[in-house]
């Protein structure tokens, strides 16, 4: 069993932030207004974390961002394949303390970004946006929580 060491640690948190470094100019460049990142809505638990939230002007809309940097695309492997059911849970809780936290009323949906690419390549990374996943009860609409 291989333990990390503490530099293959640091390339992959060094990896994780120029991908959502880039998925915000991604964004901003699509029309997206970045409203965060890095949300940590949830002060009892640290896993709850988000990492981008932005905003559609166009349809009024908070989009919950998940960012997954691999290195490079494989035809064998399926698209969302990073975010597996465990970590479903964890953001869907996350978003909707977020949407409590700031009382949200207009609707709201999930992204995922998935970069294939590394900061030290030449070329340009190529960027796969899978949008409306199935997170929430109702995708695209908000849920009463004082029911």
């Amino acid at each position: 069993m291989k333990i990390f060491g503490k530099r293959d640690w640091n390339i992959g948190v060094r990896h994780g932030e120029w991908g959502e470094r880039f998925a915000c100019k991604y964004l901003r460049k699509i029309g997206y207004e970045i409203v965060d990142r890095n949300v940590r809505p949830c002060k009892w638990d640290l896993r709850y974390e988000i990492d981008i939230v932005a905003y559609f002007k166009d349809t009024n809309t908070i989009v919950f961002v998940e960012v997954k940097q691999h290195g490079s695309r494989s035809p064998y492997q399926n698209r969302l394949r990073s975010v597996d059911a465990r970590k479903m849970k964890l953001l869907h809780t996350a978003c909707k303390a977020w949407l409590r936290n700031k009382k949200w009323k207009g609707s709201y949906r999930f992204d995922v970004i998935e970069i294939y690419g590394t900061p030290d390549d030449e070329a340009t990374p190529e960027i796969d946006h899978i949008e409306r996943v199935r997170l929430f009860e109702r995708p695209d609409r908000f849920i009463n929580w004082s029911l």
